[in-house]
């Protein structure tokens, strides 16, 4: 496996906001973990960081190389648990932390199988030779509007409410999360990212970035250089992970 992660503000935002971290628990096992964090000035990208350590670090405490797949379910779901009690702790305590949180979408990749777990709106793609497909489904208010025919994709991408998230890592005392499972081939390309991204760059064009980009170790650059050229109005996070 190859894997390369960047972040970076953006071009309107003084402060990132935005986390990730990438960990091998060993040689045909990864880990990546994005966050976005949301909140006042300083909180945002506290919520974030914390998120991405503690979940990270939880699953470095408890992985083991002979789980089975329940097991590492129950695994992600009991740190994304740790994660969201951590954040939520540090909010209540702290006047200044009030009403912080983050998203956190994770990729946990073990041979040819993937595990993907999510909250919010930041995203984990599949790219193989038929294609992109979204892995996560977006927690937000305007994916609830698409799936109850109220909204088309085309117009949620401008619609004035599609920054609001409907579940957080921090914002409650306890949090669902939703978890997926892709069998991976060699040559297959796995990307998490987080808004800041796909709000400026459609699938298609992750898809020809990820797919005919001249240099994989330079894809993320390219993405974050797309979305400067328009303005990038957010921070911008993705990591990219090649089997």
């Amino acid at each position: 496996m190859q894997y390369w992660g960047l972040t970076d503000p953006g071009c309107a935002r003084t402060q990132n906001q935005d986390s990730y971290q990438i960990l091998a628990l060993d040689k045909n096992t990864l880990l990546c973990v994005v966050c976005d964090g949301m909140g006042g000035a300083k909180s945002g990208n506290v919520a974030s960081s914390l998120a991405v350590d503690v979940f990270a670090q939880e699953i470095k405490r408890t992985w083991k190389s002979d789980m089975d797949a329940e097991q590492l379910d129950q695994m992600l779901y009991s740190a994304v648990k740790l994660a969201n009690f951590t954040v939520y702790d540090q909010a209540q305590q702290f006047e200044e932390f009030a009403g912080m949180g983050t998203t956190l979408v994770a990729l946990l990749i073990q041979g040819k199988k993937a595990t993907v777990v999510n909250v919010g709106d930041s995203r984990a793609y599949h790219v193989d030779q038929n294609g992109i497909q979204q892995l996560t489904v977006d927690h937000s208010l305007v994916q609830m509007m698409i799936a109850r025919g109220e909204l088309s994709p085309e117009k949620a991408r401008s619609y004035p409410g599609k920054n609001l998230i409907t579940r957080a890592i921090g914002t409650e005392p306890v949090v669902n999360c939703d978890i997926f499972h892709r069998k991976v081939e060699r040559g297959d390309c796995l990307l998490l990212c987080s808004d800041g991204l796909t709000n400026i760059i459609d699938d298609q064009e992750i898809l020809f970035e990820v797919t005919y980009g001249m240099d994989k170790e330079q894809c993320c650059q390219r993405l974050l250089e797309i979305a400067k050229k328009r303005g990038a109005p957010d921070n911008v996070t993705s990591v990219l992970v090649v089997i």
